[in-house]
């Protein structure tokens, strides 16, 4: 049986990306300061790789938003973007993008190939955890994505980096939610210099 887990960098007052997102600011202004954990000297530290390892290493599949893998809005047109992420990204699976416009799968090298899903999380569900034979899925994000993700019922287990950091504005994680809605168990709490990871099972 597939795992489903849900890992996001995410400020002290709920946010998962700045506002204005766009191609000079993937993250939203000020959304990079969520992770210097990863990127910057930080990401050294034994805590860090550990969870980087856990968000990419073994996913047999992983579910993205159209705004996560590029700034492209509206239809695709004669567009060559292939991700954010140069000729070989980090997933090294095949990774299910949700988008409202069709578009032809882009394989690139160490495994990645995108595939371009038009009829919502629940089809692009079904096709990663097809594709991943009980192995574990990612939703790698963005908010919207991890939204819906939750919503529909899909994700066992939230993995959040919380960062010491203010943005203000942006787009919220748990945006649109009832109270009390997902109910979460804090399962476990890892700490490196200013970050706390916190992991959630989803009760159901």
């Amino acid at each position: 049986m597939s795992r489903t887990n849900l890992s996001m960098s995410i400020s002290a007052d709920g946010y998962v990306a700045g506002p204005h997102q766009s191609s000079e600011h993937p993250l939203g202004v000020g959304g990079e300061a969520l992770h210097g954990w990863h990127l910057g000297a930080a990401k050294d530290h034994p805590v860090n790789r550990q969870v980087v390892s856990e968000m990419l290493d073994g996913m047999k599949a992983t579910i993205m938003g159209r705004n996560m893998f590029g700034p492209i809005r509206g239809g695709w047109g004669d567009s060559r973007w292939q991700g954010w992420w140069g000729d070989e990204p980090p997933y090294h699976c095949p990774v299910f993008v949700l988008t409202h416009h069709r578009h032809e799968p882009i394989e690139l090298e160490g495994g990645t190939t995108f595939f371009f899903v038009t009829d919502g999380i629940e089809s692009a569900y079904e096709q990663a955890t097809a594709i991943a034979s009980g192995g574990d899925i990612s939703i790698a994000g963005g908010a919207s994505c991890a939204r819906q993700a939750i919503a529909a019922g899909i994700v066992d287990e939230i993995d959040l980096q919380v960062n010491p950091v203010i943005l203000g504005a942006g787009e919220r994680l748990f945006e649109g939610f009832a109270a009390g809605t997902p109910t979460l168990d804090l399962v476990r709490v890892l700490e490196a210099p200013g970050i706390a990871h916190l992991r959630y099972r989803v009760v159901r």
